[in-house]
Parts: C-alpha cells; sequence; structure tokens
C-alpha cells in the first residue's frame, strides 16, 4: 500500500470535535475522511460497505461503545488499521487496547502534526502510541521481562518495536541507507522514512546513531 489517497473512517460522537478535525485533515493533500459515524454500529456497518485505509476511533463511544467496537472491526477487517484518538488517558487503558487489536493511540489536544504522522505510520504497518501508552507497555514488558533482561532500559524499548520496526532497525545498524533498506524489503524509501520516525519516537532518541546504540546495547543483553 501506498501512503497517497488515504481513506480515512472516523468514528467520533463529539460533533464539534469531529468536524473540527475535518476542517483539520482537509488541509493535508492525500488524506480523504470518507465516511463518519456517531457510534460503533454504524462504524462497523460502514466497514462493510466500504474500503478505508484507517480507521480513527474514539473510545467513548454510546452504545456499543469504542473498545468493542474495535474487537469487532478488527474480526471482520483483520487487517484494518485502527488508531485511538480519544481524551482518556488512563494506563490501564492500554492492555485492553491493545487486546482489542488497536495499533495505535493519540490523546486528542496532540499536535496536528503528531496526528498525522502517528495515522501515516500505522497505515504503513507500524504501531502508535503516546507517552502514558509507551510507559505502560514497558511497564508490561518489565514485569514479563525481568529475568531476560534485567535492568535493561534499552531492551523495554526495543520490546516495544514491532516486526518490521525491528528489521528496519537491525538494517539501520549495518549502515543501509533508506534506499537500500527499502529495495532490501520490497517497500517505498518513504515507507521507510515512515517507520524510522516511529522508531526514534518510540525509542525517544533524536536520531539514528542514537537508535542504533539502543539496539546494539540491547543484543549486548
Amino acid at each position: 500500500m501506498t501512503l497517497d489517497n488515504l481513506k480515512i473512517l472516523l468514528v467520533e460522537d463529539d460533533e464539534l470535535f469531529r468536524l473540527g478535525l475535518q476542517v483539520r485533515l482537509q488541509q493535508e493533500t492525500k488524506i480523504e475522511i470518507l465516511a463518519e459515524a456517531n457510534d460503533g454500529e454504524t462504524a462497523i456497518d460502514l466497514a462493510k460497505a466500504q474500503t478505508f485505509d484507517l480507521v480513527l476511533l474514539d473510545i467513548g463511544l454510546p452504545g456499543l461503545g469504542g473498545l468493542e467496537t474495535c474487537r469487532q472491526l478488527k474480526l471482520n477487517h483483520p487487517n484494518l488499521p485502527i488508531l485511538v484518538l480519544t481524551s482518556r488517558n488512563e494506563r490501564s487503558l492500554i492492555s485492553r487496547l491493545v487486546s482489542a487489536g488497536a495499533q495505535g493511540y493519540c490523546l486528542k489536544g496532540v499536535a496536528a502534526e503528531t496526528l498525522i504522522l502517528a495515522m501515516r505510520s500505522v497505515i504503513a504497518g507500524a504501531s502508535w502510541w503516546d507517552a502514558n501508552a509507551t510507559a505502560e507497555i514497558q511497564h508490561t514488558f518489565q514485569i514479563q521481562s525481568s529475568e531476560i533482561f534485567p535492568d535493561s532500559l534499552s531492551s523495554l524499548k526495543i520490546n516495544t518495536l514491532t516486526r518490521r520496526e525491528n528489521e528496519i532497525l537491525s538494517l539501520m545498524s549495518e549502515q543501509k541507507t533508506n534506499q537500500e533498506i527499502a529495495e532490501i524489503l520490497y517497500i517505498s524509501s518513504g515507507t521507510v522514512r515512515v517507520h524510522i520516525h516511529a522508531i526514534l519516537h518510540k525509542l525517544g532518541v533524536s536520531d539514528r546513531k542514537q537508535a542504533i546504540a539502543l539496539h546494539n546495547n540491547h543484543l549486548s543483553f
């Protein structure tokens, strides 16, 4: 899949927020809100009737609720990426979102540029979790992996990466360029750039050298 002409299903019951988000996304080229729903039942019906590249999903929906909507959307469309956009930030929500099949989580009010990057990352096959979510995921891995990676912060961060992100990070550590990585993995160089943005975000680093250093530190354990 390319990152062009993205077809979005927006599921949000707050009409003013939905309108504001639509206006903001309309300013982006190659992004189109193809359909809107204000409850889970409508979203599920729309997903059966049309093809979407991404679902932007609020959790606080009436009726079926956001989590169950997410589960049913993934059950019906396993390859349909879902990015949760919500005002709720409690850590206990994160594990339920992962179990429901969400690929990412952003808080409402996030900078528009960050939301766009999150959307493109999720569509490209990466995942995207805000700082609270990342801390919760790392905490979970710390409990599960304490015997394998004792006191290893680099390992906890590496464990939040997807399989594809790990592949790209490994190739980065071999000093491969974006174009070389794209050719090896049979993806576009633009997709590689999106994955690298997501990798840097998850690892909490600002450049490739720091990401490679974390990767090498992880391998030393």
